[in-house]
């Protein structure tokens, strides 16, 4: 099939490549046309495991293309898949300009019957302001064209994308159209041969299902912050407990992994969405409120524990930062943990030492020269002339570090792991101070 995916983004390059990959004929647009010339000269703008090989060899194939020309993109695709930005309003709700700007655009221009498919993470009801945008421009144009829109939400994993797309749990489709419904069973069988994963709905249930999975992961890391909090005063140990709750089926191991917070372009910005959405229906979310309210606050956990540390004295202190992205295998550093933490320690008047595998260049274009900021080559570079060592992202890396190595450099041999990496025997061992999160003996919390 030939499809448009309209933003080239994270989600709307993940899925041109991958729907381009299996034998469609994608053609991504994009307004911004500095990006458009890197990805034709096969620069790939964000860090996603395998997408740099995919997008090559589609190019290669001739089935993915890219372009800054509206009305072409719009006459190539049967399918327009609208996966460009809502990023959060100052009030948490999401802002819906570049969705209408596109919808308004395929009105604009389209020709012929087309599936408008929302792909964007969108409120409850987006789908009739995008239906009105297309028609309003149809009505302008004095044409009476058929189209359906359709909600697509993605539930792809950063660090894990293609293989989500490519092998997902469940594809959800919001129509009322049963000709939409053909065409985007058309559009994913090559992802439905072992069994069928499209589960179709109406189209406000669609746009919810999204905002409710996100919030639901979100409220069990939460929940599990608020539970190591709670260890740490009570003495027990959060890895025992989070053991002994994951083994039981109802509950599971995934998402109970307490830390310093999650980050990332999703679940703040979807949780504070739906807060909001509930507040426009005079809903009180308290759950989700305070599922926000605890992830603010655990960010600030680490910094807390260096300061408890030192006193409340920081001024002069470097601190080595393993660790800046959100979470492993990407770049994103979005609501990332690190940002509350450096920013904590620059406040107080310590200096970092910083370093990740993949986000030192997003880290250099968001602070820039910032005082107090250096960005290291290595590991073991953040590591010389630090007073402590802080831990922000579990990447695989930082897992099985040489801890005398590390004892012997930094002044202090002491860590603070935001993500609960050690053993806190294996560290005593080697003669070091290891706070975690929610590790019970050795440990002391802030505020």
């Amino acid at each position: 099939m030939k499809i448009t995916i309209f933003g080239t983004g994270y989600v709307g390059l993940v899925t041109g490549a991958c729907l381009a990959d299996v034998g469609h004929h994608v053609l991504c647009m994009d307004v911004d046309q500095g990006k458009i010339d890197k990805l034709k000269n096969g620069h790939i703008p964000i860090y996603e495991p395998g997408l740099e090989s995919i997008v090559k060899h589609t190019v290669e194939a001739g089935r993915l293309a890219f372009t800054t020309d509206t009305k072409d993109a719009v006459a190539h695709g049967v399918l327009q898949f609208i996966a460009v930005g809502t990023p959060p309003d100052e009030d948490g709700s999401a802002d819906l300009q570049y969705v209408t700007a596109v919808a308004r655009a395929i009105g604009q221009y389209m020709d012929e019957y087309k599936v408008v498919v929302d792909k964007s993470t969108v409120p409850v009801g987006t789908g009739d302001r995008v239906k009105a945008a297309v028609r309003s421009e149809l009505d302008k144009r004095g044409l009476e064209l058929e189209f359906d829109v359709v909600s697509n939400p993605e539930f792809l994993k950063e660090g894990a994308a293609i293989t989500d797309f490519m092998k997902p749990d469940r594809i959800i489709v919001g129509t009322d159209s049963e000709r939409a419904k053909e065409v985007l069973h058309e559009v994913y069988y090559p992802f439905n041969r072992s069994h069928d994963r499209m589960i179709f709905m109406d189209i406000r249930s669609a746009e919810l299902t999204k905002y409710a999975a996100n919030s639901m992961l979100a409220t069990k890391i939460s929940f599990m912050n608020e539970i190591a909090n709670l260890a740490e005063r009570l003495g027990a140990d959060i890895e025992n407990v989070r053991r002994g709750i994951g083994s039981d089926p109802r509950i599971g191991y995934h998402f109970i992994y307490p830390g310093c917070g999650y980050g990332g372009s999703c679940f703040p910005k979807d949780v504070q969405a739906l807060t909001r959405t509930a507040r426009d229906c005079d809903y009180d979310s308290r759950l989700l409120n305070a599922v926000e309210a605890v992830n603010n606050a655990q960010k600030h956990v680490l910094f807390d524990k260096i300061s408890h540390y030192f006193n409340g004295n920081l001024k002069g202190k470097v601190v080595g930062i393993w660790g800046l992205a959100f979470k492993p295998n990407t770049d994103d550093m979005r609501e990332a943990s690190s940002r509350a933490l450096m920013q904590d320690l620059w406040n107080a008047g310590a200096s970092v030492q910083a370093f990740d595998p993949e986000a030192m260049e997003e880290t250099q274009r968001i602070f820039g020269d910032q005082p107090g900021l250096t960005l290291c080559g290595t590991k073991e570079q953040a590591l010389k002339g630090a007073d402590v060592l802080a831990i922000c992202t579990e990447w695989k890396e930082f897992r099985s570090p040489d801890f005398a190595a590390i004892a012997a450099t930094i002044k202090e041999p002491v860590v603070f792991d935001g993500r609960n990496l050690y053993e806190p025997d294996m560290l005593e061992r080697h003669g070091m101070i290891y706070y975690a999160i929610g590790r019970g003996r050795n440990q002391f919390h802030g505020g």
